[in-house]
């Protein structure tokens, strides 16, 4: 009877012992696929980030007075070096997309603009940066979705906490980027 008991209490403490390895490699690989994810939006928002300086000098030649919307995005591209947190850096990345929607609205009321191949060549780059932008921030929002699940859930719980895994923020649009965008002369 004792060893019956003695075998059950070990086969209770294997189990729990390779649920716990499991749960610690899964939350292992969910983080580094997380953080590959992230990584990748990084490349896009770096090459972003890259180009922005460019397009202000084109559309500055074109549009003197228009100086507060390509001071703006100035601002908020030097936000997204000030920021400290992955928080906060989202923020500001989505403030940059806000303010580069409000240029290329200003752009419209310039035909000599829109037609400078320049321009055109910067627009389309940005167009295509955006869209992988966009996908990018879909595999960062999918893999923050399945690592916050595991580290959330009865009992993965348990060992997450312990282990110090907290929950990441999602790359949201704000508010007044899902606005149209409105310009005024």
């Amino acid at each position: 009877m004792a060893a019956t008991v003695l075998a059950v209490f070990t086969a209770i403490i294997l189990i729990g012992l390779a649920w716990a390895i499991t749960t610690y490699n899964k939350l292992v690989r969910l983080s580094n696929m997380k953080d590959e994810a992230w990584s990748g939006m990084d490349v896009q928002l770096r090459r972003r980030f890259d180009l922005v300086p460019n397009l202000v000098e084109t559309v500055k030649g074109y549009s003197k007075h228009e100086q507060e919307t390509l001071q703006k995005v100035i601002e908020a591209r030097s936000a997204i070096t000030s920021s400290s947190s992955p928080g906060a850096r989202l923020d500001a990345e989505n403030a940059l997309t806000s303010t580069l929607r409000s240029l290329f609205a200003v752009a419209e009321a310039y035909p000599e603009l829109k037609a400078n191949t320049n321009f055109m060549k910067l627009q389309e780059e940005l167009s295509s940066i955006e869209s992988d932008l966009q996908m990018a921030r879909r595999y960062y929002n999918g893999s923050v979705r399945d690592f916050n699940t595991t580290i959330q859930s009865f009992p993965n719980v348990l060992i997450s906490r312990t282990l110090g895994y907290c929950e990441s923020p999602f790359f949201q649009a704000e508010e007044d980027a899902k606005a149209p965008v409105k310009v005024q002369f």
